[in-house]
């Protein structure tokens, strides 16, 4: 996804610009948690680099500790509890947005399937489409894998 994006929560009360600079393209990721956390079948990501995010409007923040001890932070609306992006202690300077809260969330293609071996049974990957049964570990893996936008 090249060129500035913005998007906002569920109830406008968040808005935001991304800047266009370095940014992976989003992927689909199909962990336990983000069924559970989305309640849904799989939650669709970008990485970018924080600092070229401008954000307007009040965020909520919750707390976690992943399976793989890395430290979490969700940051959502804090009327309408929309998540907008998220940050861990592994990859400092970085965030990872949800792409649904884009203006043109119809557009995002994503490049990778991650956590494939928990995706749902009825869920389809297209034919050809990157999967992985896990996830990244490292930047470099990270970029092999879903690829700069």
């Amino acid at each position: 996804m090249k060129g500035e994006l913005t998007g906002k929560c569920l109830c406008g009360a968040v808005t935001y610009t991304l800047r266009e600079a370095f940014r992976l393209k989003p992927y689909a990721c199909h962990c336990t948690e983000c069924q559970t956390r989305t309640g849904s079948a799989f939650s669709e990501h970008m990485l970018f680099m924080l600092s070229d995010l401008e954000l307007n409007g009040d965020l909520d923040v919750a707390r976690y500790t992943q399976p793989s001890g890395a430290q979490s932070e969700i940051f959502c609306c804090a009327i309408c509890k929309a998540r907008i992006y998220a940050v861990n202690n592994t990859r400092e300077g970085m965030a990872s947005l949800r792409c649904g809260t884009l203006d043109n969330s119809a557009s995002v293609v994503p490049a990778a399937h991650l956590w494939v071996r928990s995706k749902q049974p009825w869920i389809g990957l297209p034919e050809g489409a990157k999967a992985m049964d896990e996830q990244p570990r490292t930047n470099e893996e990270w970029i092999a894998q879903v690829g700069i936008a």
